[in-house]
Formats: structure tokens, sequence, C-alpha cells
């Protein structure tokens, strides 16, 4: 599938890590955490740990850590079809597609629970078709880009004259949870807001580049090590400290597995500062920096964050048929996903 149009979109609300070591000073959350969690806190937050600066959603986000988990759904419900819409609005002006063109619309998200899901929302802000095919994934945490992406190519090849617009969008802060968990505390430093989307034919678009070569390793022993749980109602984020190591030793897989074609660029999701770290000796000598740079600008996304660094990349380079840009994201499950974006003679393949 040919790739025609790609866009990102994060909300206006902007925080240094420094702002939000102050709202945690003035937040009553201080008199819940015990003195070595605000240490970390402090310790993240005002050091250098690769992000400077973090977008929310979530209006009033001083207060997100004393919401209700209804009003923390009440604000994904609100402002999640806004950013995704945002996002797709974009995408279709730079594509010169029309709304009405679509023919079929997948989003993936996995920090709240909407039934019907985005794609409703979406749908109607946007004003698309009635018969517009619709599909929500979720639970797929910050790996799901790519498998969304796996999805439309199989849309495509039953219906190659569909026009298929993908969507991932995470609003981590209305999935904020605060107790003195190490893991639980990484992860209020690191999430942000954003949404990416991307537009996909049947037949070439004006870059001519192709998606393709798609992989996946699924890693069920170490669930536990990163996913989301129920708590109190809330959803509760799951990191233990070997997730580095962890994502480092299933990128290795894939990369290994990746065949003769040559990369001359990799793409990953960023993870963090520790990940990011732990995956450059395995894609040596390919430098990561423009994941590096989403990092540092926006934090980790989830799910949109590896199309924030493939656009920084294509901002940066020439497609050529020297070699593919290789994808990677990774994520709960533990799983990991790949694929190809590459110019022609390449033959895409689902």
């Amino acid at each position: 599938m040919y790739l025609h149009a790609l866009a990102t979109a994060v909300p206006p609300a902007i925080f240094t890590q420094q702002e939000c070591w102050e709202i945690v000073q003035r937040s009553k959350v201080r008199e819940r955490l015990k003195k070595r969690s605000m240490l970390i806190l402090q310790s993240i937050l005002k050091g250098n740990h690769g992000i400077a600066t973090r977008h929310f959603a979530m209006p009033a986000i001083e207060d997100v850590f004393d919401l209700t988990s209804d009003q923390l759904n009440a604000a994904y419900r609100a402002e999640g079809p806004k950013l995704a819409a945002r996002a797709l609005s974009a995408a279709l002006e730079k594509s010169g597609i029309k709304p009405a063109e679509l023919d079929a619309l997948l989003i993936c998200s996995c920090t709240g629970y909407l039934c019907p899901g985005l794609t409703s929302y979406v749908a109607e802000l946007l004003g698309l078709r009635p018969n517009i095919f619709l599909q929500d994934l979720v639970g797929l945490g910050c790996g799901a880009a790519i498998p969304t992406l796996r999805a439309a190519s199989y849309v495509l090849a039953a219906q190659p004259s569909a026009t298929v617009a993908c969507v991932a969008i995470e609003m981590c802060s209305a999935a904020f949870y605060l107790d003195d968990d190490p893991g639980v505390l990484i992860s209020a430093c690191l999430f942000s807001d954003g949404a990416a989307a991307t537009i996909w034919r049947a037949s070439s678009g004006p870059s001519g580049l192709a998606c393709f070569d798609f992989n996946s390793l699924h890693l069920p022993a170490d669930r536990d090590k990163l996913r989301f749980e129920q708590r109190d109602g809330k959803l509760r984020n799951l990191l233990h400290r070997s997730v580095p190591e962890l994502a480092a030793d299933a990128v290795a897989r894939l990369w290994a597995e990746r065949g003769p074609r040559p990369v001359s660029r990799v793409v990953t999701h960023p993870g963090g500062r520790d990940v990011l770290e732990a995956l450059e000796p395995v894609l040596a000598p390919h430098l990561l920096e423009a994941s590096a740079l989403m990092l540092r600008n926006h934090g980790n996304m989830s799910s949109p964050a590896v199309l924030f660094a493939l656009e920084e990349t294509l901002r940066t380079i020439v497609p050529s048929d020297a070699g593919d840009l290789w994808l990677i994201s990774f994520g709960a499950g533990f799983s990991a996903h790949s694929c190809r974006i590459g110019l022609p003679p390449c033959r895409p393949v689902p």
C-alpha cells in the first residue's frame, strides 16, 4: 500500500519538565506519597532524562491526580476525538483527498475506553460518509501504530480501490495514576498526548512511498512487565525496570528477521531515554536521532510516537533506492512490530 499523506497533532498546552515538577509540588498528591517517591519524581522531572517538554489535552492538568475515573474518561471522550480529528484533517488537506472520499477509518488508542469507539466521534466531527468502514483497535499499547497499518493493508488487499485512513491517538494524561510504585512514578514523568494520521491507497501517491514487510513478535510470558491494570476504576501503568532490555531483545529478534533488502534508516518508537540507549547497540550503526528529538520535544506519546519520528525522518531525507526505512514499535504484551517504508522497484507485500 502507498502513503498519500502523514500529519501529526499535539494539544496546544505545553509544559516543561520543570513546570511539571512545580505542579507536583503544589498538588495534594504530595500528602499521599512517601518521601522516596517525591525524590524519584524530582530526580526525573528536574534531571536530564531526554525530555524537555510535553503536551497535555487534559483540562486543568494540575488536578489530574485527584480526578475520579469517571472524570478522566469524560475528558478522554471530550478531548480525544478532537485531537484525532485535527491530525486526520491535516492529513486529508495534505493529500487533497476530501473526507467523503474515505472508505475506511482505523483508529488505535489504549488510554481510554469508549463504546462506540473514537472512530464514531471522529467520523461525526469530519462529516465522513455514513457507510464508511470504521474499526477501533484497542489493547495494543505503545506498539499499536504498526499493527494498525498492517490492518489497513488487509483492507486494501480486499478492496484495492479504497482510500484508507489510520489514526494513532493517545491521551496519556487521561490515564495518569500516581502511587509509590517506581514504575508508576516514572510513567507519570514520561508520557504525553498526541495524534498521528496517515492516508493510504493501493496506487502510488506523491511520494511514491510504499509500506510493506510487516512482522510482529509477542512475548506473553513478559505481559505483566508492561501493561495497564485497573485500580479503583482507573488505568494504572505497570512498568518494570527490565523494559529497556525487553525492548532491545525483541527489536534484535525482529531486526535479525528483516531480510536482505537494504535499510537506510531505522525509525523507532522512542519509549524513553533508557530504552533508546538500550536499542542503540542493537541497531548500530543506524542512529536514532529522529526518535530522540521526538522524545525531547514531546515525551513518550505512546502509539503515535513512531509516526512522529517517521514524519521527522521524512523531513530530513530524500527517499531513494539505496535502502528502506525500517519502522519498529513495541509495548504492552510484551510485543514488538516492524514494517518497511520504501520506494519502487520494491514490490509491496501485505
